[in-house]
């Protein structure tokens, strides 16, 4: 539950504010149908409330979804704080262990993966680095 709270509360708010939105539509409908002299009907009531939903959706979730999550995606892929860089530096950090402090190092890398949940070489796309043979000695 905890692992999701931030969900559960989203559909909470999400839950709450449509019911809210359809009750308040429904009294707006009446006072409006009781103005013109006529009796207040569901069907009409449910198509009206339909399209103000889905066009409020569509003004405003949609747009919106896709500035926050379209944008932040394609702002997180090509920015330099991006995971691929983060790789890269961790990679690099890795390798100068490895040359400075050879097996010590290499129990440093293993000791910091296993306490940052990094399992096993989190840079393990950079196995055959440029910089020379892994575990190779200073020359």
């Amino acid at each position: 539950m905890k692992k999701y709270a931030y969900a559960w509360i989203t559909l909470a708010f999400f839950t709450i504010s449509i019911l809210l939105h359809w009750v308040f539509g429904w009294f707006a409908y009446v006072n409006d149908a009781q103005s013109h002299g006529e009796a207040a009907q569901l069907g009409p009531y449910l198509v009206e409330m339909g399209r103000d939903t889905f066009e409020n959706w569509q003004s405003e979730f949609l747009q919106l979804l896709w500035q926050v999550v379209g944008l932040a995606y394609f702002l997180y892929v090509g920015s330099p704080s991006s995971k691929e860089n983060d790789d890269r530096m961790e990679a690099k950090m890795d390798a100068l262990l490895e040359l400075v402090g050879q097996a010590r190092g290499l129990a440093l890398i293993e000791e910091i993966d296993a306490s940052h949940l990094r399992r096993h070489g989190h840079a393990s796309m950079h196995l055959d680095p440029p910089y020379g043979e892994r575990g190779a000695g200073n020359e």
